[in-house]
């Protein structure tokens, strides 16, 4: 045999070993590629831990109650009755409600304060207004800004889809009271004064009037 055939048939031998060998690399998919099953566990993981998150405490609730507690569970039942509910919206809006309806009852002007207030308070409102009126008293107030407000409580009745929310707030103002030659008798316009109250707001959840109402005052 010449020495070009045996050439020819250690080549072909080596072509055919290294064709056998990339097929079993290829074939196994072992080496440096990963196996197909690690691109699925990135979602897989992303999945399980969204579901930790989302079975874990509601922080717009337990920021402002304390966990397990019968305001957190009251709280809880409001937001699934209405989910777009949120406790720290709320309490947003209460913060200005509070100013708006302080400031109507010193000032004496019912009027625009009306609708946010409960058949009961507004009449308890006005006897105070008209007994001032009727001693020729006038109040002289400035707000100046919320100190500190916490929520106090909060119940949910099922049956009737009344919720119930007291919040604590601490104010300051200034307050002055001038009888009828316009002489200040009490207070200071100048001095700050600190105004506690507790109040307390209701609202039929689920229906499409926002609003809440003042239905219980108290310090």
């Amino acid at each position: 045999m010449n020495s070009p055939l045996i050439q020819l048939l250690v080549l072909a031998g080596i072509a055919v070993f290294l064709i056998l060998r990339l097929r079993s690399v290829l074939g196994t998919r072992e080496g440096y590629e990963k196996p197909a099953v690690s691109q699925d566990e990135p979602a897989s993981r992303s999945r399980r831990e969204f579901e930790v998150i989302e079975g874990g405490p509601d922080h717009d609730i337990v920021d402002h109650v304390d966990s397990g507690s019968d305001a957190a569970d009251a709280l809880a039942r409001m937001k699934r009755v209405e989910p777009s509910f949120g406790v720290g919206d709320f309490l947003g809006g209460a913060r200005g409600a509070y100013e708006m309806i302080l400031m109507g009852f010193e000032r004496g002007d019912l009027a625009e304060i009306k609708p946010f207030l409960s058949d009961e308070v507004y009449e308890s409102f006005a006897e105070v207004v008209q007994a001032r009126e009727a001693q020729g008293l006038t109040i002289e107030a400035e707000f100046v800004g919320v100190r500190e407000m916490s929520l106090a409580d909060a119940t949910f009745d099922e049956a009737t889809q009344i919720a119930e929310i007291t919040v604590r707030f601490i104010g300051e103002l200034t307050f002055a009271v001038r009888n009828s030659a316009g002489e200040i008798i009490e207070g200071s316009t100048s001095q700050l004064k600190r105004q506690k109250d507790v109040w307390t707001f209701s609202r039929r959840m689920g229906v499409d009037d926002p609003n809440w109402q003042l239905v219980a005052t108290g310090e």
